[in-house]
């Protein structure tokens, strides 16, 4: 028997994505589309401005949006929820739900709190190891399980290799991030059409910061973050999906480019041990052309699960460049926040 799941924040454009995503999924199935007071009462079809190529699926055109309230998930006898509401709306309403069910959020809101995982389940599942200390502090039956901001996945994804296999003393990125990742009305046509606007609202210091948490260890008091310094510059452009991202690393060791190549290529997870439906069956390919990879060539490979690496180049000794890009309400966003509640579901950490 499937677990019934709800969505927060389904009419938005990552909640589109969670139903994409779970739509025919062999573990979940969705029982419940919950949304804002004035989507509350509407079919889904008529409360949501569906961006997505392929059409509502099937059974969900019709179903009811609810209001975001505990109240919902106990009537639909609710398993878990997944989040994807704005952050400063999500801390009392993701709270409510984690009191009684697992929460998987997309959310910002509790990323850095020092009992809640943030969490990419290729890099850091043992950061699960922190829903036990929560649920204890907070005196939860539920608990919430982050995924990290949109670009800083695509940047961890293959930092990880690299500093497993090379140390890093820092890393300086430089991120040009689809206009999807601000929402469907969050940047103005007149503002982006021939232009690039070189800021995006507390992105820096997201990335900044939660790319350390990530890196960082597990200890039995939390986590010990990564011990080097994050500089992240980003800006906006005309794409629609995928934020491609150029990487400048300072690696304690030398390295020669095929040898990066290789722990790239060799890189896999949790998720691909345990052949979690969600996860790619390598979460990064590394491309050799000289102008790949690129947003819409690049960005669906492994239905968007997948990091895409190129232009992979030694400046000097102990000096990496490379360019990333990933698909970010896939792989940055709802993928994400479905992958997490599969590695948690099979390490049998709720139900």
């Amino acid at each position: 028997m499937k677990l019934k799941v709800g969505i927060l924040g389904a009419t938005g454009m990552v909640g589109q994505r969670f139903i994409q995503y779970l739509k025919n999924h062999p573990w979940f199935e969705i029982e419940g589309l919950m949304a804002s007071s004035a989507s509350a009462g509407k079919k889904y079809r008529d409360a949501a401005k569906w961006y997505l190529k392929e059409e509502i699926p099937e059974g969900i055109s019709d179903m009811i949006v609810e209001e975001m309230d505990i109240k919902v998930a106990k009537e639909h006898d609710l398993d878990i929820v997944f989040s994807a509401i704005p952050a400063e709306i999500a801390k009392e309403i993701e709270e409510n739900f984690a009191k009684e069910i697992p929460v998987f959020s997309n959310t910002s809101t509790y990323r850095m709190e020092d009992d809640i995982p943030l969490v990419v389940p290729e890099v850091n599942p043992e950061h699960l190891n922190l829903i036990e200390i929560q649920k204890k502090k907070r005196n939860w039956n539920g608990f919430i399980v982050t995924n990290p901001n949109c670009s800083t996945i695509g940047l961890v994804i293959p930092l990880k290799p690299v500093m497993d296999n090379f140390g890093i003393e820092s890393v300086n990125v430089t991120t040009m991030q689809a206009l999807s990742g601000a929402g469907y009305e969050g940047v103005p046509s007149m503002a982006i059409l021939d232009n690039m606007v070189p800021f995006i609202k507390n992105e820096e210091e997201k990335m900044e910061s939660e790319s350390l948490k990530i890196l960082g260890k597990f200890e039995s008091a939390g986590i010990k973050f990564a011990d080097f310094d994050v500089f992240a510059s980003c800006n906006r452009i005309m794409v629609l999906d995928g934020h491609t991202e150029a990487a400048f690393v300072k690696t304690e060791k030398d390295f020669e480019i095929d040898e990066i190549k290789k722990v790239l290529r060799k890189f896999h997870g949790e998720p691909q041990k345990l052949k979690l439906p969600t996860a790619p069956e390598n979460p990064i390919v590394v491309m050799e052309k000289d102008d790949r990879p690129q947003p819409r060539l690049d960005r669906d490979l492994g239905n968007g699960m997948i990091v895409s690496v190129g232009r992979i180049r030694k400046k000097n000794e102990k000096l990496l460049k490379f360019i990333c890009l990933s698909h970010n309400t896939i792989r940055g966003a709802a993928g994400a926040s479905v992958l997490n509640a599969e590695l948690a579901y099979k390490k049998r950490l709720f139900v």
